[in-house]
């Protein structure tokens, strides 16, 4: 009889030794550098593809989750760093949503510009805010297909609630997407 296969996810052991998980990080700089720095980290190890994402608890600056991108390694085109964020968030807090009763606001930093399926996870995510560094032109321009995403994507998120900041420290998350590129890294959605 044929069987299933099996699908675990777990992000790479560096992270607990590149990320301080305990630290309270105060400022939209330093959460950002957290999610820049796993997208250096997993193209530096060859775990996967160039871009991380980090959901902190919006009022304390908590870490509650990262992600990293896991779509080569994992053979799943799903498995983008905010999607793996939003995943070991839920996971971690036991429930499927961010915006369950009781919850503080949670935020999605994200090393990239959400292409259109992460950006479609943010309504269902229940995360409040969601900050960028990089942006889908600098995706684009090492060949990566962000996928339909308009003007119209945002505006109806942001009637939903949710609020959008892009750029932060865009030069850093630029150069992470740079380093994927002068290494050769493949790219998996062209």
């Amino acid at each position: 009889m044929k069987k299933l296969p099996e699908i675990r996810i777990a992000c790479p052991d560096w992270v607990t030794d590149v990320i301080d998980l305990d630290q309270l990080y105060s400022s939209d700089e330093a959460r950002m550098r957290v999610a820049i720095a796993c997208a250096r980290e997993n193209v530096l190890r060859g775990t996967g593809g160039p871009f991380g994402a980090a959901i902190f608890n919006a009022g304390t600056g908590a870490l509650v989750a990262v992600g990293v991108n896991l779509v080569v390694p994992l053979n799943n085109s799903s498995l983008h760093a905010e999607i793996v964020a939003f995943m070991m968030a839920q996971a971690s807090l036991g429930t499927y949503t961010l915006q369950r009763d009781g919850l503080p606001p949670h935020e999605l930093f994200t090393s990239c510009e959400p292409c259109a399926m992460c950006l479609g996870a943010v309504l269902w995510s229940g995360v409040s805010r969601v900050v960028w560094s990089a942006t889908r032109e600098d995706a684009d321009s090492i060949s990566f297909d962000e996928g339909p995403v308009f003007a119209a994507s945002y505006e109806y998120l942001r009637a939903r609630g949710i609020a959008f900041v892009g750029g932060v420290l865009r030069d850093e998350g630029r150069a992470v997407l740079r380093l994927y590129d002068e290494r050769g890294g493949p790219i998996y959605n062209a």
